[in-house]
């Protein structure tokens, strides 16, 4: 690299050290002779607004089950609950805010004793033999997730008084002494906190801010790659920007429109050839993608998805192409939004069925 980008992505290496350092995370200690102690490696990333970001990340695939980890479930908050409190907001008028929390991993205190080597071209000097003893749980190992959601939940039930929801584990509910209701969404580190009193929200948005080192973002604009806008008494989601790199990645973005997601009186058979490595892998990736957007904001395309996504062990050339197809019918319907109308004068509908 030139000199000047070069030292660009080690300052990042090295901020991403300070902060380490300043959380705590490790302390420098002899190698253990009857531990395993797992190497790292450095993930780069250059964020929307130019900042060069490095992260340290364990290879925790090499940990050992049951020495270096036991559990590792962390839950997170469903769509369909995301979707269904954003409902409500339109319906009740309430305020939506979003947060995230910076280096949420770094916040959890690890159980277990886990050693880590010092990253390469970054030891410290005169130190060189020398391991990390990990005291917080850090990006990439298996335990992770579940010690941050642990500490998490722990801050939001027992310091901050918030109820979790026992049907979904992101959802948590905070009843004031006014009867006014806050409710908390939580996806790992992003949060939305949403209720009918803005200045209420705010307030407890500032409690929970001053625990953790958050980036306030505001009115809440996206969400779980879903962009959020709001027009009067509606909230409109969509995921435009995922979709656009989805119809980029397979070629697609200008290929011809198609004006039903499958064609009419299509029944997909099982391909009895024998399997092509390079087409399955296509094939997983295109219907991995488009299963994320039916799960967000593109219900249309469900039964088409799910009927395709039964031949993913061993697709056929057409159902390839019809994977195609799906795409190019999203490529003439990419401005498709769901509408929550808060000034329809309707309520929430519920349908069961009677099976």
């Amino acid at each position: 690299l030139p000199n000047a980008r070069k030292t660009e992505w080690k300052a990042a290496c090295h901020r991403e050290l300070d902060t380490l350092r300043e959380c705590g995370t490790f302390e420098l200690v002899l190698r253990p002779h009857d531990r395993k102690v797992i190497k790292n490696r450095w993930v780069f990333d250059v964020k929307p607004d130019g900042r060069k970001r490095a992260r340290l990340v364990a290879k925790g695939f090499s940990q050992i089950e049951g020495l270096d980890y036991d559990q590792i479930f962390s839950p997170v908050v469903r769509y369909e609950t995301v979707r269904l409190i954003l409902a409500l907001a339109a319906l009740e008028d309430w305020h939506i805010s979003a947060l995230d929390v910076r280096n949420a991993y770094l916040y959890g205190d690890l159980d277990e004793e886990i050693y880590m080597e010092q990253p390469d071209g970054f030891a410290r000097s005169g130190k060189e033999q020398l391991v990390y003893r990990l005291h917080k749980a850090l990006y990439g190992l298996k335990q992770a997730g579940r010690v941050w959601w642990k500490t998490l939940q722990d801050f939001l039930t027992k310091d901050m008084g918030f109820t979790r929801l026992s049907s979904d584990a992101g959802i948590f509910i905070y009843k004031m002494k006014d009867n006014e209701v806050i409710i908390a969404i939580i996806y790992v580190d992003d949060a939305l906190f949403v209720g009918r009193d803005l200045s209420k929200v705010n307030e407890v948005k500032a409690i929970f801010m001053s625990k953790w080192d958050c980036r306030d973002l505001g009115d809440a604009k996206d969400f779980l790659r879903m962009r959020i806008r709001r027009k009067g008494k509606q909230i409109l989601l969509d995921q435009r920007d995922y979709l656009d790199k989805v119809l980029e990645r397979f070629d697609l973005s200008n290929a011809r429109t198609a004006e039903t997601p499958l064609p009419a009186g299509y029944y997909p058979a099982p391909n009895t050839e024998a399997p092509d490595a390079k087409r399955i892998k296509e094939f997983q990736v295109m219907i991995g993608s488009l299963l994320y957007l039916t799960l967000g904001t593109r219900p249309d395309i469900a039964f088409a998805v799910a009927k395709l996504a039964q031949f993913t062990s061993n697709p056929s050339p057409d159902h390839l192409k019809k994977a195609q197809y799906i795409c190019r019918y999203l490529n003439g319907t990419r401005n498709y939004t769901l509408v929550y109308d808060g000034g329809s004068g309707g309520g929430l509908e519920g349908f069961s069925d009677s099976d």
